[in-house]
């Protein structure tokens, strides 16, 4: 899949000592995308606006907010981040995934 007509912002956005990274697509509607790569490791996030986390490769346990066990995600799937909460995740080998934002 690939995206059209869009802006790629050419800086980085870098976590956890360049153990996350991604750059952020805008497009022409003002639709915010990240499209990142994660190593192993565990790691917590904020969130500001809502998300949907889509894996494009690798997998990842996730523990999204109110949850107390992981939930095993992987190639082809997705989930949903409620806006201003966190979430932690495990990742064994490597995640390859595309962010979409709500408006915040």
């Amino acid at each position: 899949m690939e995206f059209k007509n869009v802006t790629v912002v050419k800086k980085a956005n870098v976590y956890f000592d360049g153990q996350v990274t991604s750059r952020t697509i805008l497009f022409e509607t003002g639709e915010r995308k990240t499209l990142g790569f994660m190593m192993a490791g565990e790691y917590e996030f904020n969130t500001g606006a809502s998300e949907i986390m889509e894996i494009l490769g690798g997998e990842m346990s996730v523990m999204l907010p109110g949850e107390t066990a992981y939930t095993l995600y992987t190639v082809g799937q997705s989930y949903n981040v409620p806006a201003n909460s966190s979430f932690k995740m495990i990742v064994e080998k490597y995640v390859d995934y595309c962010c979409s934002y709500e408006s915040e």
